[in-house]
Parts: C-alpha cells; sequence; structure tokens
C-alpha cells in the first residue's frame, strides 16, 4: 500500500469546504468536550440525503448539530429530521446552530430522551434514512430498531464503523471495538441489506433496506 494513503485520507477529508451550519456546530462541540463527526463524514451524509431524496429522516445522537446540519442540507427542503439525544444542553446548542441556518422549527424535531425509550415509539417503515451516533454499547439494538423503522430502500448509516482504526486489527479486543466489529459483520451477512463500508472519518457503515422480493 502507499506510504501516501494517510495523505490521500487527509485530503479526501478536506475535500468539501464545511459550510457555516456545520462548522458553527462543530465550535460548539468543542465548548462541550463533544466528539462531532468529520467534515468527510458530513459531506457523505449529505450527499447520501440529496441522492436518496430523502424526506424523512432519523438520527440518533444529535451531540451540537454536526450532522443534523449536514443532513438536514442534503434532505428534501420540506424533509423533517427527527434527532434524539440523552442530553438536553447539547440539543440547546443544536437549535441554536439550526435557527442560524433558518431551518424552520416544523423541520427540525429534537427529541431529549434515551433513545431505546425512544426508538419504540417511531414508526415502522416511515424513514428514508436513519444515521446512528450514540453511544457504542446500545448501537446494536439502535440499528435493530433502525432497520425496522426504513422504508423499502432506505439508508441506515451508522457512525464510527472503524472504531478510532481498531476494527480491521483482530488483536483488538476491547468491548467497543469488539461491539463494532461484530455489527459490521452482521450487517453485512443480513440478506435484508446491501452494506457497503466507507472509510471516510472513523468509518461510516452504510446499508440499503433492500425491497422485498415479489
Amino acid at each position: 500500500m502507499s506510504v501516501d494513503k494517510a495523505l490521500s485520507w487527509a485530503f479526501t477529508e478536506d475535500y468539501i469546504p464545511e459550510p457555516d451550519g456545520p462548522a458553527h456546530a462543530r465550535t460548539l462541540a468543542e465548548e462541550f468536550g463533544v466528539t462531532p463527526i468529520s467534515t468527510g463524514m458530513g459531506a457523505t451524509l449529505r450527499a447520501l440525503a440529496s441522492a436518496s431524496g430523502a424526506h424523512s429522516v432519523a438520527e440518533i445522537g444529535t451531540g451540537t448539530g454536526t450532522s443534523a446540519a449536514w443532513l438536514l442540507s442534503g434532505m428534501d427542503p420540506e424533509g423533517v429530521l427527527t434527532s434524539i439525544d440523552v442530553e438536553p444542553e447539547y440539543q440547546s446548542a443544536a437549535r441554536q446552530v439550526l435557527r442560524a441556518m433558518k431551518v424552520k422549527s416544523a423541520q427540525a424535531r429534537l427529541i431529549s430522551g434515551r433513545a431505546l425509550d425512544v426508538l419504540p415509539r417511531l414508526a415502522n417503515g416511515a424513514y428514508d434514512l436513519v444515521f446512528v451516533d450514540g453511544d457504542p454499547e446500545e448501537t446494536p439494538e439502535y440499528v435493530t430498531h433502525a432497520i425496522r423503522m426504513l422504508r423499502p430502500g432506505g439508508l441506515l448509516i451508522v457512525a464510527g464503523a472503524l472504531w478510532h482504526d481498531r476494527v480491521p486489527e483482530p488483536a483488538r479486543r476491547d468491548a467497543d471495538t469488539v461491539r463494532m466489529r461484530e455489527l459490521v459483520r452482521t450487517v453485512r451477512a443480513d440478506e435484508r441489506l446491501t452494506p457497503l463500508l466507507i472509510g471516510a472519518g472513523d468509518g461510516l457503515l452504510v446499508a440499503v433496506n433492500r425491497p422485498p422480493t415479489r
């Protein structure tokens, strides 16, 4: 492999300049000590939301709104983002970001609460895209709910799929790495899904919910 692989990765991360909205959210994340998604991951989210014509999107892990800002910039202009986070202060910061972006309040439904308490209340087959960026310990359960929530042809996207570049190394056996490694394998083996692993940021696991065969 080329010794310049790290340079190429850095080049792809910086290829799309970060717009004002996500950049504002990133600044707030640093103030709160929250780790936001990378610019490359955000640009990927925006492109996938745009390519899929996403109108109804769910996000697990609002943070200070970095990923929400990217998603909303790619979604249908009349679409609705439902975002869940257990920390109300983070969501308050996210609302500040979205107001500055002139996102209508009806387009951003921010729900404060534990995701595993909220997700069972969200409808089956009602979402075009579900983005998972929450507690790694609960991520496999989030994914189970996400698949239930997706319409046929909808997109599942999971952040942190390479987990600090530890997932590809079998010798790495800490709990979060093992959990993410097993999730990547489980999604790949799920016949309901068409999976893809993207190296942007800390890794994005993407899967299309296949329409049922006739």
